[in-house]
């Protein structure tokens, strides 16, 4: 961390598997200034490299280094065209703070593990990396995530109390109120509806929701699904892909195939909405305002269940922040903080015994 700079890359690629968001950063005493945005898409050959990793399978091992050379390549880029479109070069840059793609989160088990090559991407940007944010915490007897609340709190707290919920695969929710800052992933986001469409239609996602707009809410399957113990388990907690997915659903309604798909992507829309409004309703209930940040913020269809709740619900736009940026601002944020050996985890939110200086270092040179 030799050089001087106070300007910072995240990185972030989430559950979703879309691709990856990197977003440059000013700070000045935890003060953040949004300086660009760039987003790339994964191909469908690392996106389905990626996805054949999210369960067990043969030559596990292989894979895996063999996909995060990939991952790392990718990153590369992505970082190289955020360069180029804010006229910025690495020698400007102080770290990349990248976050990696989770492959597999079991903090029931005391493990996480997010693909990554980040000694791969120090060499091919020739800035200083910061990664494996999600350890630290776990060591400390944490769940390792969330860790956006920390950075919520930083930049979004306000008079009221309030809710920002981020809704990428997984949904979580980070609660303010004054200097309590609480924090945990509520249920599934977008992953449950972005199996079914890509299962029913072959598409990545269903755009605006439009697909689901085509069906009814079916009671009986909103309701099986609710009664899964995780919605009513009280925080600290956090999830993933390995516990939503479809399977979960089959055995939540055995008679899930006989319904119209439509229905069901209608339904999994009401039990986003509903796992957050109701972990908000146990855990903040005089909350009163609702902002909403990743994929989520862009399906109104998804937005207008959430206004079925007694608060007002706003993009983080509303705060200044585009949705899509908020994550990918974390990570610098967390690179920012390590770089200063600051503590990047909120002991209330992840279960850890103290804050951690959460990250490891991977040097350019």
């Amino acid at each position: 961390m030799s050089r001087r700079s106070d300007i910072f890359i995240g990185l972030m690629s989430g559950t979703s598997l879309d691709g990856a968001d990197a977003v440059a950063c000013q700070f000045k005493a935890d003060r953040v200034q949004f300086l660009g945005h760039e987003h790339l898409s994964y191909n469908l050959s690392l996106r389905k490299a990626l996805l054949s990793l999210l369960t067990s399978g043969s030559d596990e091992i292989n894979r895996c280094g063999q996909t995060a050379i990939q991952l790392a390549h990718f990153y590369a880029q992505v970082v190289k065209r955020l360069l180029a479109k804010l006229n910025l070069t690495p020698q400007d840059i102080a770290a990349i703070g990248v976050h990696g793609q989770t492959i597999r989160h079991c903090p029931q088990l005391g493990f996480t593990v997010q693909l990554n090559n980040p000694a791969l991407l120090a060499e091919l940007t020739n800035i200083d990396v910061i990664a494996d944010f999600r350890s630290r915490d776990m060591a400390a007897g944490g769940e390792g995530a969330p860790l956006v609340p920390a950075f919520h709190a930083c930049i979004f707290s306000g008079d009221s109390p309030r809710a920002i919920v981020n809704i990428g695969g997984i949904a979580n929710v980070t609660l303010l109120k004054g200097k309590t800052v609480l924090g945990f992933d509520c249920g599934p986001g977008n992953t449950l509806m972005d199996v079914w469409v890509q299962k029913h239609c072959g598409l990545l996602f269903d755009e605006n929701g439009r697909w689901a707009s085509k069906g009814k809410i079916v009671g009986a399957l909103l309701e099986a699904c609710l009664t899964d113990p995780y919605f009513k388990r009280k925080p600290p907690k956090s999830t993933g892909r390995e516990y939503f997915n479809e399977n979960w659903l089959l055995e939540r309604f055995p008679l899930l195939p006989s319904l119209n798909p439509e229905d069901v992507q209608r339904t999994l829309i009401a039990l986003t909405a509903q796992g957050i409004l109701s972990a908000i309703a146990q855990t903040q209930p005089d909350t009163k305002e609702l902002f909403v940040c990743g994929g989520g913020a862009l399906n109104p269809l998804l937005m207008q269940e959430l206004q079925k709740g007694p608060y007002g619900v706003f993009s983080t736009s509303v705060l200044g922040v585009d949705p899509m940026h908020v994550e990918s601002m974390a990570f610098a944020w967390l690179a920012y903080r390590f770089a200063n050996k600051k503590a990047g985890n909120l002991p209330a939110v992840t279960r850890a015994r103290g804050e951690r200086i959460l990250g490891a270092l991977y040097p350019a040179y």
